[in-house]
């Protein structure tokens, strides 16, 4: 979090996390010194991982936002280590250090690029923790009350199938598995099917004291969430994933709940809650930006529209459109007063980010109006596109959200889509047929010029045509990504 908070950090800005994290050597001191206040400190952890999220909000409190997180955090872990036996102690720290280890190396060297991906295995191990922590408490209370073996199960279901389902977005976001959607015979009531099959162990579970029985069940539970998990996310194509990694956000708070009640934590307990609603808003704000029904999400997959036909059933004839070169989208832009540049997944691809800062600095010094315009959805995370640009070194008061924007888009003199496709596709409004239809998109062709950098003429995750493509005003600049801004920021530096 710090990597990517630094990424947005103006020259000359301080940065005071160190000093924001003094509090949590008294955190981490408290619970051992007096274990009479080890309740007091749990209650502050808990209300620290709160505030962090409130913090972390705006740039300007972001810095003490990290700080109050990772404070509420480490005065957590001292309140449950204080209470361990002395003999489990140093196991515990050799594990907490073995693991601290491998979290600082991610964390130093994963680049902005592979974040989601990585988001995806953080949320698995946060799922195989939940249900070797079901697993576990069955164990040790195996005739536990309705209520414990309530949240013994729900919490090993959950954390199954976020285990699974986030090793398979894991797989198709790092490219170890094809992002087309696994398309079973009568998928649906296959998902219902294993629903139903872990309501029913639920109740048995819940009715009986039988001790074998109980562990049985348990264990046909982990098996059957883990593989719920794999045809759940394996059923989402590769066009909704943005929307999959934050409904596993969001399971992964769940069972994160779960183990928290099993537990007898309340800070565990609040911080999962705070993970499962927030995942939950965002995955609402993700569907409403992508016109996705959640349901249609989960257990199925952006369906790919057919050729659009004539009246007479033929297939229509391929349109034209215009092609030019660098060195006349260098010459556009440095006519222009108002650029306005989306950015898409295909910059994240063609690692492009570094060259269109290049494109939008020189603009700017020729004090021409330059800003970027951000889709909720672009990329495979929420916030890709921003972490990609502020890794170039652009800063974050040029970046908008579309919405900011939007209604400036006529006043554009030109539009530099890099990498987008299904983001910019005028049919999502036009064409009531179209399996988008509906989607908020970035007006680009309300521009008065709109420049499309793209390999080729091909289509996006939805694999639509776009109707912009063959307007009047849209010239297409095709090839490498990179390459491509990389010549246009080297005409403009001629000019």
């Amino acid at each position: 979090t710090k990597r990517m908070l630094d990424l947005f950090r103006k020259p000359g800005d301080q940065d005071l996390t160190g000093t924001y994290m003094l509090p949590a050597a008294g955190m981490a001191i408290a619970p051992f010194a007096l274990p009479v206040a080890a309740p007091t400190v749990g209650t502050l952890s808990g209300l620290m991982c709160i505030a962090a999220i409130g913090g972390l909000s705006s740039q300007k409190t972001a810095q003490f936002g990290l700080a109050l997180g990772c404070t509420g955090v480490t005065g957590a872990m001292a309140m449950t280590l204080a209470a361990l036996p002395h003999g489990q102690l140093a196991p515990a720290l050799g594990l907490i250090a073995g693991g601290s280890a491998l979290g600082l190396g991610v964390g130093k060297s994963v680049s902005p690029m592979a974040l989601p991906q990585t988001v995806a295995a953080f949320h698995a191990l946060v799922g195989a923790a939940a249900v070797a922590t079901c697993l576990s408490s069955h164990m040790i209370h195996p005739t536990a009350s309705v209520g414990h073996k309530v949240g013994a199960m729900l919490g090993n279901a959950i954390g199954g199938i976020t285990f699974t389902g986030s090793l398979i977005a894991f797989a198709k976001l790092n490219g170890n598995m094809g992002s087309k959607p696994m398309n079973l015979p009568n998928k649906n009531m296959l998902n219902a099917g294993m629903g139903a099959a872990q309501m029913g162990m639920l109740g048995l579970y819940c009715a009986s004291d039988s001790v074998g029985l109980g562990t049985g069940l348990m264990y046909s539970t982990t098996a059957l969430s883990s593989v719920m998990g794999v045809h759940l996310v394996g059923s989402v194509g590769g066009g909704d994933m943005p929307c999959c990694v934050t409904v596993l956000n969001s399971y992964s708070g769940w069972a994160l709940v779960a183990e928290g009640m099993l537990l007898g934590s309340p800070t565990l307990t609040v911080v999962g809650s705070l993970i499962g609603f927030s995942g939950a808003i965002l995955t609402k704000i993700m569907c409403d930006a992508m016109n996705r029904d959640i349901m249609n999400v989960i257990f199925g997959g952006m369906q790919v529209a057919a050729p659009k036909k004539d009246a007479d059933g033929t297939v229509e004839e391929p349109k034209e459109h215009r092609e030019t070169k660098v060195e006349a989208v260098a010459d556009l832009l440095i006519d222009s007063k108002e650029v306005m540049i989306v950015p898409g997944y295909g910059m994240a691809v063609s690692q492009a980010q570094r060259a269109v800062a290049d494109i939008a600095n020189f603009l700017k010094e020729k004090e021409i109006n330059t800003r970027f315009s951000i889709h909720p959805v672009a990329g495979r995370m929420p916030g890709q596109m921003n972490v990609l640009l502020a890794e170039a070194g652009v800063p974050y008061d040029w970046v908008y959200e579309m919405d900011e924007v939007q209604d400036d888009m006529p006043n554009v003199d030109v539009c530099l889509v890099v990498g987008a496709n299904d983001i910019t596709n005028e049919a999502a409004e036009t064409d009531e047929d179209c399996s988008i239809y509906g989607m908020p998109v970035i007006k680009v062709w309300e521009a008065k010029n709109c420049v499309f950098l793209k390999r080729s003429m091909a289509g996006g995750y939805a694999d639509l045509e776009n109707p912009v493509f063959f307007r009047e005003t849209t010239q297409m600049l095709l090839g490498d990504g990179k390459a491509s801004c990389e010549g246009i920021a080297a005409a403009l530096k001629t000019k």
